[in-house]
């Protein structure tokens, strides 16, 4: 069976060609009564909206490029996921792009991006949503974008944006370890060049001051947000002569190295060595034990920035003001078997 037409859901709907375009636009000329006979139709016939044909047809663009430079497979195939589904549900198309944020012909490839693909806007991923540079050269080009960063709060710098609060989730888990009798907390960072790293890092860090706890530089490690990394990072650790009791890593990835590290050096996990990750990615659930982590909705934080993308953008096309503020989330700490209280301290409740 062939697809739906625009001219079939015309025909049974009994408007116009143009009619029904106006109704899949969402523009607000159209009568109610009209508008829901053609929406009746577009079900009946199952018509999904094809977004290049729509681009050529029209002066707007139907397209939303996913902007990103991450190591993480897990956070990549989320983000994709949940920007496609807001996409979908409007009769967007996607345009995946990755690319290399330290490039310093960067803002030249994403204005190209946007003019060669006809995008009608961007999502941006960190660490690219957190270069000030680009996001003025990305507005200077009227290219709308949506942001994902990581901040406590809204930051209100007059760009849109999603906002993630690492810095408090990250505070959660480490008080989490203190409760459990933990006084030296090993710390692997992620990459710098993302937000989320030092925002993580601070909750860390403040956790332990406000438990007047020392911070011992010896069990703060960098790298990046990779199993390797973490891997490797606890190796260091956990050959100290003073060893941590307990590793944070900056994400899961980070955290199965340090399970592997732990592992490999026949370290018992969680009764001679507690572990604790970010994000609550599959691997979190599936490895043995399973980590104690921080849950951060990557999907539908995706979903929500291309929505509030869309929905801008339709806006404007009807001359109405945009949405005002941006929408902030908060991974929650989900304690699992990675952790237990340090031998001989009964965990605080």
């Amino acid at each position: 069976m062939r697809n739906a037409t625009i001219k079939d859901v015309a025909e049974q709907a009994g408007v116009s060609l143009k009619t029904v375009s106006r109704v899949i636009n969402n523009e607000p000329s159209v009568h109610a009564r009209t508008r829901e006979k053609v929406q009746k139709a577009i079900e009946a016939l199952d018509y999904r909206p094809d977004p290049s044909a729509r681009s050529l047809r029209s002066t707007r663009a139907y397209a939303v490029g996913l902007v990103y430079d991450n190591p993480n497979a897990h956070y990549v195939i989320s983000m994709q996921s949940g920007v496609l589904a807001a996409c979908r549900a409007n009769g967007y198309g996607l345009q995946i792009h990755p690319c290399d944020s330290t490039s310093p012909r960067l803002a030249d490839e994403l204005v190209s991006l946007a003019a060669q693909a006809r995008l009608a806007g961007m999502v941006l991923a960190p660490p690219m949503s957190e270069k000030p540079e680009l996001i003025r050269r990305l507005t200077a080009a009227k290219i709308p974008f949506m942001r994902i960063i990581s901040a406590r709060k809204d930051p209100q710098d007059g760009y849109p944006c999603v906002y993630v609060d690492d810095r408090d989730a990250a505070y959660a888990i480490t008080e989490h370890l203190i409760q459990l009798g933990h006084t030296r907390i090993g710390f692997l960072w992620g990459g710098r060049d993302h937000r989320s790293s030092p925002e993580r890092y601070q909750g860390y860090e403040d956790a332990l001051k406000d438990y007047g706890i020392a911070l011992d530089r010896k069990l703060i490690l960098p790298g990046d947000y990779s199993f390797d990394d973490g891997f490797r990072g606890a190796r260091k650790l956990l050959a100290l002569k003073d060893r941590p009791t307990a590793i944070f890593g900056s994400n899961d990835e980070i955290a199965a190295g340090v399970l592997a590290a732990a592992h490999s050096g026949g370290i018992s996990v969680p009764w001679e060595l507690s572990i604790a990750g970010f994000e609550d990615s599959p691997f979190s659930k599936q490895s043995w034990p399973a980590l104690t982590t921080a849950r951060q909705a990557t999907e539908e934080i995706a979903r929500h920035a291309a929505q509030r993308l869309i929905g801008n953008l339709q806006r404007e096309a009807n001359g109405e003001p945009l949405e005002e503020g941006n929408e902030g989330f908060s991974p929650e700490l989900v304690v699992r078997g990675s952790t237990a209280p340090l031998r001989g301290t009964p965990a605080k409740r």
